[in-house]
Order: structure tokens, then C-alpha cells, then sequence
């Protein structure tokens, strides 16, 4: 290795797992901290030697995937855990710990009972039997992303939102014709309820339940903080539609977009941009709606955004093009390169680590006013990685993704 990188062994176990997490808060051009983070997986994923197995559990835990990716609450439940077996002379700290950890918990079910009323009276999910219905998985989006027990109000906020673009994205990938989606788009585009007459029955009561829940939301907005949101609402929701009908389009003229072309659609149809935005507006302050004219508020609805879709992409392309959609990263890359799956892939996870580099620029920003947003885009990506780390945890949990999802929600730590 350059720059004073030795190949040989290094027996500071500790120090190297440190560099190795440091790494991971690199920005583009830092040549030293690439290097670092190769020359530390290297040689962490070489250890043989016997040693302290709790540190053991942490490397072999730090390799799956770095902390600076981790979604924070679940992280904190593994630290506890962890920090239990390895230090047992402050007892008391880590039984305050469980304490808070648990106090927490019981906040969260709260929210996801009144959450799972809100949807089962809306009773959307009973009118359009063919899409997705994943409240609970909306849910687990939004402790990943504002996990704070007092922002209550902007996880419920949250929570439809993402029940919304998974029922809308379903409308748009797997029922709607190019007739109706166009038709749909132009309603919500234009956001009149007048526009609803054009669309057929099932979209009817899409559009309305979308239309009312989203100026309600504009309307707390109004009402608690005096800012009249609804305009940048309605924005994302037409820029998410549009998005969604270029890609509907390409699907129905067999067209392979270039890796290059579909990312420049793709960061938006993921949905990062809508999620944050809302997120922006539903923290109870009075945060100004001019802040999105600033270049970093851009920064960080592109590039977490692009790491959502990266990471779906990398756990649903597979069998999403099975059913019948459009190429995703994996497969245009696949065509536009001509390489196999498996380059292919890690092509895309190269991918991933460069957005990290430019979200981390993000971070050193001193915007008071935007560290709500900053905050928010760094935990979606965070909550991208678990999400689609086995697969797709928001259609189909797997066995772990259902351990995991216990360990967060339901099963609180046992008490002394």
C-alpha cells in the first residue's frame, strides 16, 4: 500500500477497527482514507489469531456493514446488548440504558397502534386489493429515519406518506394502464379536485385520499407554525408522479435507458426527495421554506435519495424485472457495459460508497436552519442499507428482518 500502509500484519485490533469505521467518513478525492479503508478490511477480515471475543463480534459486526450506515436505534439495541457482555463493572448504566431503551419502545407502539387505526378506517387498502399494504413496514421507515420519542407528530405525518407512495407506486408499476397513469399524473399535477372526474373509479379514491391526507398535513403546517407548505408538497408529489410515468413509458416501449439516464429518473422516483420535504415541514419549528434553495438542501435530497436507490435496487431489482418492470441500475449497467450480474453488482456498490462521499460533505455544513434535513437524509440512507440489506424489507420481511423488527418493536430488554 502507498502512503505508510503496511501490508504486513497489524496487531492493534482496536486501532485498525477505529480507522477502519473513520474511513467510511470520507469525501471524494481523500485518496488517503480509500486507501485506509482497503489496507483495514483487508486485514481485519484476515485476523486468525485468538482473541477477546466480544471484540471479535464487533469486527465481524463492523464488516458486515459500518457503523456510519447503520440505522441508529437498531444500533443502539446491538451496542447495549454488547457493551452488557463486555463491561460489567456499570451495571447501572447499561440497566439506565435498557430503562430508556424500553421507555422508548413503549412510545413507538403507541404511535403504530393510532397509525394502524388511521389506515384501517381510511380503508384504502380494502378499495385497491392489488397494492401493498405495509403500515407496519412504513412505520419501521420512519424510526429509522426520526427516531426522537418526541416527534411524534412527524412520524405519524411520516408514516402516511410512505403508505401513500407505496400504494401510488403500485398503481404506477403493476395495475394502471399508460392511459390512466398519464391521466393520473395530470391530476395530481394539477392538484384540483375537479381532476378527479377524468380518472376511472379505483383511481378516483387514490387521488382524493391522497389529495385530503397531504392537505391536512399542509394544514398543521399552517396552523401550528404559519407556514403555508402546500406548494412544496404538491410539488414533490407531481415530480413523483412525473418520474414515475417516464419510467412507466420506458416499460411500455421496451426502452433500456443508460445507467446515466436512469439514475437521473431514478433518485427521484424512489420517493427520498417527497419523504424528506414532508419530513422538513412536520417537525413542529418554523423552519423556512426558502431553506430549499440552498445548494446543500439539494445535495442531501439527491444523494441520500441515491443511495435509497441504489440499495433497492441491489435488494429488489431481481425479482421487480421478474414481474415486469422497468431495467433497474443493475440490468442497465449489465446491458450498456456488457458484463455479468456479479461485476455488475459490484459496480453499483461502488456506486453507493461514492453518494456516501458526497452526503458526508453534507455534514460539515453549519446550516442550523437545514440540520433537521441533514439529519433526516443521513438516517434514510442509513435506514436504506437495513431495509434492503437481505433483500426487500419493505414487500417481503425476511426471518432476520423479522427478528430485527421484534428486537426494535415489540421485545423489550429484560429488567433485574
Amino acid at each position: 500500500m502507498r502512503r505508510g500502509f503496511q501490508r504486513k500484519p497489524c496487531m492493534d485490533i482496536k486501532g485498525m477497527l477505529s480507522l477502519y469505521e473513520a474511513s467510511h467518513l470520507s469525501f471524494q478525492g481523500e485518496v488517503v482514507l480509500d486507501e485506509a479503508r482497503e489496507f483495514t478490511t483487508t486485514h481485519l477480515k484476515a485476523i486468525k489469531w485468538n482473541i477477546d471475543p466480544v471484540l471479535l463480534k464487533k469486527v465481524k459486526h463492523s464488516l458486515e456493514m459500518p457503523l456510519h450506515w447503520r440505522m441508529l436505534r437498531l444500533e443502539a439495541r446491538w451496542y447495549i446488548e454488547t457493551y452488557d457482555e463486555e463491561d460489567r463493572k456499570n451495571p447501572t448504566l447499561v440497566e439506565l440504558a435498557k430503562h430508556d431503551f424500553n421507555k422508548v419502545q413503549t412510545i413507538y407502539q403507541r404511535s403504530l397502534k393510532k397509525n394502524l387505526r388511521w389506515w384501517r378506517d381510511l380503508g384504502l387498502g380494502e378499495k385497491l386489493e392489488f397494492s401493498r399494504d405495509r403500515l407496519v413496514e412504513c412505520f419501521f421507515w420512519t424510526i429509522g429515519i426520526i427516531f426522537n420519542p418526541q416527534l411524534d407528530r412527524c412520524r405519524d405525518a411520516l408514516t402516511k406518506i410512505i403508505q401513500f407512495i407505496t400504494t401510488v407506486d403500485d398503481v404506477y408499476d403493476v395495475y394502471g394502464s399508460l392511459e390512466e397513469l398519464e391521466l393520473f399524473t395530470d391530476a395530481v399535477d394539477r392538484w384540483d379536485i375537479g381532476a378527479m372526474e377524468q380518472l376511472p373509479e379505483y383511481m378516483k379514491i387514490c387521488f382524493l385520499a391522497l389529495y385530503n391526507t397531504i392537505n391536512d398535513i399542509a394544514y398543521d403546517a399552517l396552523k401550528e407554525e404559519g407556514l403555508n407548505v402546500l406548494p412544496c408538497l404538491k410539488k414533490t408529489w407531481a415530480d413523483l408522479c412525473k418520474s414515475y410515468l417516464v419510467e412507466a413509458k420506458w416499460y411500455s416501449n421496451g426502452y433500456k435507458p443508460t445507467l446515466e439516464e436512469y439514475l437521473e429518473n431514478a433518485w427521484i422516483s424512489i420517493s427520498g426527495t417527497v419523504v424528506l420535504v414532508h419530513i422538513y415541514f412536520s417537525f413542529g419549528q418554523k423552519l423556512p421554506i426558502e431553506a430549499f434553495n440552498y445548494s446543500i438542501s439539494k445535495s442531501i435530497l439527491k444523494w441520500s435519495s441515491m443511495i435509497l436507490r441504489l440499495c433497492d435496487d441491489l435488494g429488489t431489482s431481481t425479482h421487480e424485472v421478474a414481474r415486469g418492470d422497468v431495467p433497474k441500475s443493475i440490468q442497465c449497467y449489465m446491458y450498456e457495459a456488457g458484463v455479468s450480474e456479479g461485476v455488475a453488482r459490484d459496480h453499483i456498490k461502488y456506486l453507493i460508497v461514492e453518494a456516501w462521499k458526497k452526503l458526508n460533505e453534507c455534514l460539515v455544513h453549519n446550516s442550523p436552519i437545514l440540520q433537521p434535513l441533514i439529519d433526516a437524509g443521513i438516517n434514510l440512507a442509513r435506514t436504506a442499507h437495513w431495509m434492503y440489506e437481505l433483500g426487500d424489507g419493505h414487500a417481503f420481511l425476511s426471518s432476520e428482518d423479522r427478528k430485527r423488527a421484534m428486537l426494535l418493536l415489540v421485545e423489550p430488554f429484560p429488567l433485574k
